[in-house]
């Protein structure tokens, strides 16, 4: 019964800790499963989180579900998932009931028009980011490649975002064997 509750816990304090969502608590999360409880090496982590990160859907939740079927079976998986969610499930309940009961409220108008640009912000950065890692890890090549591919799928060619996202799976485990 106790493993329940570490399971819990290992996924509960990383889910209210880890401010930004899943990639951000990530690293509490390995805290948890590889320092605190051992349940995991750095290397198997390490392995559940690539395996995470070529699925699709939150990388976080994915992860809880693994670990929590791994030390507790399908409870232990549900309770995990549970826990993974519950601080963003608590605090956006929170939230809605906040802001239907302001709704009308000039402050909150003019903060949700401020919101707008500092999500386009942080957008960008991720972007950015991403293209970073790709350009060190694949080169500008394959990089601006990828890029212009799933811009002329996405954009003229009109394919759904989810088979661009499986032909570049598909191209990075081609590319992985050459």
């Amino acid at each position: 019964m106790i493993i329940y509750w570490h399971i819990f816990l290992a996924f509960f304090i990383p889910g209210i800790l880890g401010y930004g969502g899943g990639p951000a608590s990530i690293p509490l999360v390995e805290k948890e499963v590889v320092d605190r409880y051992g349940w995991m090496t750095t290397q198997e982590f390490g392995e559940v989180l690539a395996l995470g990160n070529a699925l699709p859907g939150p990388v976080a939740t994915k992860m809880a579900g693994y670990i929590g079927y791994m030390e507790g079976g399908i409870l232990g998986s549900v309770i995990a998932l549970f826990a993974s969610v519950a601080p963003s499930l608590v605090l956006m309940i929170a939230l809605m009931v906040t802001l239907l009961k302001y709704k009308d409220s000039p402050k909150v108008k003019n903060i949700t028009k401020m919101i707008r640009p500092v999500i386009a912000v942080l957008l960008g950065a991720m972007t950015l980011q991403f293209f970073m890692t790709s350009y060190e890890v694949s080169g500008s090549i394959q990089t601006i490649a990828l890029i212009a591919v799933s811009y002329w799928l996405l954009e003229i060619r009109k394919w759904h975002p989810a088979y661009v996202i499986l032909l570049a799976l598909a191209y990075g485990a081609l590319t992985s064997f050459f």
